[in-house]
């Protein structure tokens, strides 16, 4: 009989062989040489660029290093994502426990006596039982494969967390130090402003000018005062915003200047289509469709006999039994085939899911280049716009102490030099944002 069992699960083996199938790395040859579109050049040698840095490479400033490792350690999200991860890492321990066959004990007494006849009889047994399923139908091996990609796919959130929460923390450090800028620039402003109003003041009681242009310079000048307090209510809310991500109380933030940001040397070298791979979001897209396919050929080996090798050994009484049992679907209402539809279905639904998956990754990673390049060539010209300004500051305010020119050309260059100034502040700050996202969108962020 045991013989005949064998001889029929391997007949159905080898009808089910391919629920053995493994599931083959889809990323690789998913992406593209032109993923992130067809006017770029991706650079000949084989360098992740940007995307192979270490995030203490990338973020050189130690005040900032300091921040971010107070956030990997504190912050609240991190926490959950990796417990999420210890329990996907519990349920794969579980899968591959259960190719362990199962023993299980009891301990029994028993007595028995006769009414008429008096006496007693006590008899006691402690069986040991043991239960083995064999997976012959790769029911198991696919259970703790899915498993298995299932940790993949929690790992990569992780990171993907761990990403995000690096990139966060270094771009609010960042508008901190960008805002301060902005602050010293107003702060200069109100100097040079509180001088110009002084000396209409004086040609004004000379006789060169009115008071309506005192006091539309006078206005301009509180306008500039509010502007301050204004900023010092944004810099606190911006330092209590990175205290919350890092995991601390309210409080003042240590920082560098915006002259002390140094831009990776590898920026400018170009970023391999390959890159992509290194993307949580990518990642876990692919480890969604491994663990799909698994749960595919899972619904397969459901639909095949299960193998179970039990036994008995009693202890008192030194007696054993062994027994072998194959135990096949019949008929269940088409719920086996209806489950394997299904599967097949979410199988094909991952697999869309990471090719989208990888398509957008590659314009998110076109978009912020193209900002990034964007910024820089804005850069230069507010550079230039600044310089020219400047020299219109100086030229009407040369010709104000001569009566020579109206207020009104003094306060336009004047605005107009502080919007410039502001608005190179607010550039820089955007060039900076975006190499960090692009950094980000490469999966940056690892140790």
């Amino acid at each position: 009989m045991f013989k005949y069992i064998l001889f029929l699960s391997a007949a159905f083996a080898v009808s089910g062989c391919g629920i053995y199938g493994k599931f083959e790395n889809r990323v690789d040859t998913e992406i593209r040489e032109d993923a992130y579109g067809a006017d770029y050049e991706a650079p000949q040698d084989d360098t992740l660029g940007l995307a192979s840095l270490q995030w203490r490479e990338m973020f050189t400033d130690t005040l900032l290093q300091n921040l971010i490792e107070m956030g990997l350690e504190n912050n609240a999200n991190l926490k959950v994502a990796s417990l999420q991860c210890e329990e996907a890492m519990a349920s794969l321990k579980a899968s591959k426990l259960a190719y362990i066959p199962s023993f299980d004990a009891s301990l029994g007494g028993t007595v028995a006596g006769s009414v008429e006849h008096g006496g007693e009889t006590w008899g006691w047994s402690l069986p040991l039982n043991a239960s083995w399923q064999i997976d012959i139908f790769g029911s198991l091996t696919n259970a703790k494969r899915r498993a298995a990609a299932l940790v993949e796919g929690s790992e990569a959130y992780e990171q993907a967390v761990r990403s995000q929460l690096i990139a966060t923390i270094a771009t609010t450090y960042y508008s901190l130090v960008a805002l301060d800028a902005q602050y010293g620039i107003y702060q200069e402003t109100e100097k040079n402003w509180e001088k110009s109003l002084e000396t209409m003041k004086r040609l004004m009681d000379a006789g060169s000018y009115n008071m309506a242009a005192v006091a539309q310079t006078e206005a301009n000048y509180y306008g500039v005062k509010v502007s301050l307090v204004d900023m010092q209510t944004n810099i606190r809310e911006l330092e209590n915003a990175l205290c919350s991500l890092v995991g601390i109380p309210a409080g003042h933030i240590a920082r560098a200047s915006l002259d002390e940001w140094t831009e990776p040397e590898l920026i400018s070298a170009g970023i391999p289509a390959e890159a992509l791979a290194n993307r949580p979001d990518v990642m876990q897209a692919e480890s969604a469709y491994k663990a799909a396919f698994y749960g595919t050929n899972q619904a397969r080996s459901n639909m095949f006999p299960s193998l179970r090798i039990t036994g008995t050994l009693n202890f008192a009484e030194l007696l054993y039994n062994a027994a072998a049992s194959l135990l096949a679907p019949i008929f269940q209402n088409g719920q086996l085939n209806a489950q394997l539809k299904i599967a097949k279905a979410q199988q094909e639904e991952a697999a869309v899911q990471f090719g989208q998956a990888i398509i957008d990754a590659g314009i998110e990673v076109n978009n912020l280049m193209t900002g990034i390049n964007g910024a820089k060539e804005k850069g230069e010209y507010y550079k230039l716009q600044q310089n020219a300004l400047e020299t219109a500051v100086s030229s009407t305010t040369s010709l104000m102490m001569h009566g020579s020119t109206t207020y009104l050309e003094i306060l336009t260059a004047q605005t107009s030099l502080l919007s410039a100034q502001i608005s190179y502040v607010a550039n820089r700050l955007e060039e900076i944002n975006g190499i960090i996202s692009l950094y980000q969108a490469l999966g940056g962020g690892r140790e």
